[in-house]
């Protein structure tokens, strides 16, 4: 029965050190200026900047931050290919888009990027050019680890998300 405890209590303590806040370790800290996070991007070998387009009380977006964005493997992953950074399309805060130009973040959702609803996670390459954009949720990590290995490996170029999921679901 002692084994069995203590065992227990390793699995549960192996299992919560996977979950981290997403807040600190999947996002970065920007001051919103979108072409210079771009070259910093370059400069430290990433291969492009992820948006996450959020609100407030958005449920899917707080489903996607407490399954899927807290975990280790996801960020790890993310933080060592993107730069990464929450936009609230409702937000007054004027930040700088892909070019430098001033725009308040709620008109870079909508106008620039016509996002209406939460959340949508566009990956800009390199160039500030969106190469991949989804819709939603993910079903869970797995898919969104999919989603990033996809423009990691530059698959939007050969075919659609949609496609690439059901020929790696085959493969497996």
């Amino acid at each position: 029965m002692k084994y069995i405890l203590i065992l227990l209590l390793a699995v549960v303590q192996f299992a919560h050190a996977e979950v981290r806040d997403p807040e600190t370790n999947f996002f970065n800290q920007t001051l919103g200026d979108f072409s210079e996070e771009l070259a910093t991007a370059k400069a430290s070998g990433k291969k492009g900047i992820l948006i996450m387009f959020e609100q407030k009380d958005c449920p899917f977006c707080a489903r996607m931050k407490a399954t899927v964005l807290n975990q280790s493997e996801v960020q790890d992953f993310y933080q060592k290919n993107f730069l990464i950074f929450p936009v609230d399309i409702e937000g007054d805060i004027e930040i700088y888009d892909m070019a430098g130009n001033p725009i308040k973040e709620k008109d870079f959702a909508f106008k620039v990027n016509r996002v209406r609803a939460t959340p949508v996670f566009i990956f800009y390459n390199l160039k500030g050019e969106p190469v991949t954009r989804y819709t939603g949720p993910t079903s869970g990590v797995d898919d969104f680890m999919l989603l990033g290995n996809y423009v990691v490996d530059q698959e939007y170029t050969k075919e659609s998300f949609t496609r690439y999921k059901l020929n790696n679901k085959k493969k497996n």
